[in-house]
């Protein structure tokens, strides 16, 4: 009998993987909430980048304690969610929606597939309910309150967050995906973080139809390799009785 054993390499790396390219296509959205941000500062803060660093990077690390807190209820889930149908059969089922959603989220980035953007419904209950508590936090004077305005647009809907996290469910393993979540944080801190220092080189990048094509195409090829992980090259097969 053939048993695949999924590395360390595996959900990890295409995790951090879909966060670069997923934060290089939203830097649109992104980069208006650090706006937000930034513009709420004082003066003498925003002009200096040494000042404003500080502030955006508590602000990414906020997202991203967000984005692993949504890998672990993503973990708890899947236990629930895969008992009717027995661990086997039930991981198995995770997989192919994760890897439905991964290529849902290529084909929209690619351009060819724009409705994947109704998907970020899903969230929109959810987000009205906690956004309310960000707008509260401006301006945002203080490290502190840039890191929990961060926690709280950690929230805001997107696709390619909920793409991140049914792939984060198919490790069948609350550790392994709390930190599948925190590798996809990861992967979209250098965007973001560059945001206001290198912002409209990263802006026309993302931008720019054959890069996106790219991108697309690499979300595709990545949920190819979680829906059949056996033709992964960074999974160790190993053979047992």
């Amino acid at each position: 009998m053939h048993h695949i054993e999924n590395t360390f390499s595996t959900s990890y790396l295409v995790a951090l993987l879909m966060g670069v390219f997923s934060a290089l296509h939203c830097l649109g959205m992104c980069g208006s909430i650090i706006g937000s941000l930034t513009l709420s500062l004082k003066r003498d803060i925003r002009d200096q980048k040494r000042l404003l660093i500080p502030f955006v990077f508590c602000y990414n690390l906020g997202r991203i304690t967000s984005y692993t807190l949504a890998g672990l209820l993503a973990g708890t889930a899947e236990h629930v969610l895969t008992l009717p149908l027995g661990e086997g059969h039930g991981h198995r089922v995770l997989q192919i929606l994760s890897a439905l959603v991964m290529a849902g989220a290529g084909l929209h980035i690619g351009g060819w597939f724009p409705r994947f953007a109704y998907i970020e419904k899903a969230g929109a209950v959810v987000w009205h309910k906690i956004e309310p508590y960000g707008r509260r936090l401006i301006p945002v004077e203080t490290l502190p309150k840039a890191f929990v305005f961060g926690m709280v647009w950690g929230w805001l809907p997107c696709g390619l967050v909920y793409a991140a996290l049914t792939l984060a469910a198919t490790t069948g393993d609350v550790i392994r995906s709390t930190f599948t979540m925190l590798a996809f944080g990861l992967g979209t801190m250098p965007a973001v973080m560059g945001v206001g220092i290198m912002t409209s080189w990263m802006v026309r990048l993302s931008e720019m139809k054959k890069f996106r094509q790219v991108t697309g195409i690499t979300l595709i090829v990545l949920a190819l390799l979680a829906a059949f992980p056996w033709l992964n090259p960074m999974v160790r097969h190993s053979v047992g009785l």
